[in-house]
């Protein structure tokens, strides 16, 4: 039988429906340019409404229907995040419709729940990369477009970009002052590119013509024209796509090390979160003491403060 369990409201028997449909899309954000060009980046899954209908019947234990029914409709009115339990599927939810039908001795239902996270992925991937693999990453991402487009204004800023982020060991737990050295060189590459998209859109906005030939203006005019508006069309892209390498640069840049947050997640132990988040396995002790718990190994779904790292800080070592 499915087992269906909703925070801690056990689904039984005519509750439980015969099919729940889950899945979802991917979220694109399509540019489309001058010349037909595309520019397509994925944004990141986008699950639909997980939503299906039963019928609430007294149980063996002496509960009503309406009991049934009015213990799901207190969690609805919460407003809190529920863990779903759907087999093997695990997600943390919002219960967005809760619709009880009341007849005499059983209660036909309908339920709607929102997504917030899937906690079926596991909680340690070696192949996860840290800050700086993503730092890293795209630095050489935004070197490679840079090279394409071929400013030499540009070439320059983005040298000193690299310089700097060759100069941080590692982002794991990098202090204020390390991000924002790296910030500087970035803000001012970013300008640099927005200043450089802006001259381009202009060149595109002043074709009148078809390839912005004018049978009035000489040949040398409309060549010099032709150049600036191929070589305009050109640039584009690569200037789109390097304003949003850069832009999530310091995105990254800014989370590092910022104020303490909450993971939930699906069981596994403090050593590994501590890997994930931290690139330190001994900085379990870090999160067990911000979440007042002294046991390393995680019962079942868990949501756990994650403090801002800090080097050194018990040294794998939990005190009492």
């Amino acid at each position: 039988m499915t087992t269906l369990i909703l925070g801690d409201f056990v689904f039984q028997d005519f509750e439980v429906p015969e099919e729940i449909s889950f899945g979802g899309s991917q979220r694109l954000a399509i540019k489309k340019m001058v010349g037909g060009v595309r520019d397509i980046q994925a944004l990141g899954a986008d699950p639909k409404p997980i939503a299906w209908s039963g019928i609430f019947m007294p149980t063996e234990d002496g509960q009503s229907a309406l009991d049934r029914a009015r213990l799901l409709e207190a969690m609805r009115d919460a407003g809190l995040p529920v863990a779903l339990e759907l087999d093997e599927i695990y997600k943390l939810v919002y219960i967005r419709d809760f619709d009880p039908d009341l007849r005499f001795g059983r209660i036909p239902y309908r339920i709607a729940l929102e997504v917030l996270k899937d906690l079926a992925a596991p909680v340690s991937d070696d192949t996860a990369p840290d800050a700086d693999d993503l730092i890293n990453g795209d630095l050489d991402a935004a070197n490679g477009l840079a090279d394409s487009i071929g400013d030499s204004g540009l070439s320059g800023l983005m040298a000193n970009v690299t310089s700097a982020v060759g100069q941080v060991r590692s982002f794991v737990g990098a202090s204020l002052s390390t991000i924002a050295s790296v910030l500087q060189p970035i803000n001012a590459a970013v300008r640099s590119v927005s200043s450089l998209i802006a001259t381009t859109d202009s060149v595109l906005a002043s074709v009148g013509v078809p390839a912005g030939v004018l049978p009035s203006v000489p040949l040398a005019g409309n060549i010099a024209r032709f150049t600036a508006q191929l070589n305009a069309t050109a640039m584009q892209l690569p200037l789109v796509q390097l304003q949003g390498v850069l832009g999530r640069m310091s995105t990254n840049l800014a989370q590092i090390n910022s104020s303490g947050r909450s993971i939930t997640v699906g069981g596994g132990n403090l050593f590994d979160i501590a890997s994930k988040e931290y690139g330190d396995a001994t900085g379990w002790t870090q999160i067990a003491q911000a979440n007042n718990i002294t046991d390393p190994e995680l019962p079942g779904i868990t949501t756990l403060i994650i403090p801002p790292y800090s080097s050194g800080a018990g040294g794998g070592v939990l005190s009492a």
